[in-house]
């Protein structure tokens, strides 16, 4: 696998759904969250930049799964907006390749922060998930 340059960088865009709000995340009833843009989708939306950066440097039977990230959610975004998240590849250390995240709305910015990938064999990671609750 080739890595990308440093500087690389990847969008992944959104117009907010129902399904997109946190008040849709909630897994009780009693679960009681806003009608906006769900912090959860803004991560995974983030995620979706950055594994489109490293996409084109995979090996068949290879995917990056995420490993960490540190984002403030810093506003609010209402349904119909349009969100676009946006991943910068910085460096790699080891097996972790390293991103700088963003997101905005119409309004602006909505969120900013790091992330973490590696990249794994596809059939280990699900044979190794397996495994694992097995065991438990």
């Amino acid at each position: 696998m080739s890595d990308p340059a440093p500087g690389s960088a990847g969008t992944a865009t959104l117009t907010v759904g129902p399904s997109d709000l946190a008040s849709s995340v909630g897994i009780d009833p009693v679960d009681e969250f806003p009608g906006v843009f769900a912090t959860a989708r803004l991560v995974a939306l983030m995620e979706m930049a950055a594994a489109r950066i490293l996409r084109p440097h995979l090996a068949p039977g290879e995917l990056s799964v995420g490993v960490s990230i540190d984002i403030r959610h810093s506003a609010a975004t209402p349904p119909g907006a349009t969100v676009t998240a946006t991943a910068t590849f910085v460096r790699k250390e080891g097996k972790l390749y390293f991103f700088e995240v963003s997101a905005s709305d119409e309004g602006g910015e909505i969120g900013r922060g790091t992330h973490r990938r590696a990249v794994v064999a596809s059939e280990r990671l699900v044979a190794g998930a397996k495994a694992r609750v097995r065991r438990a």
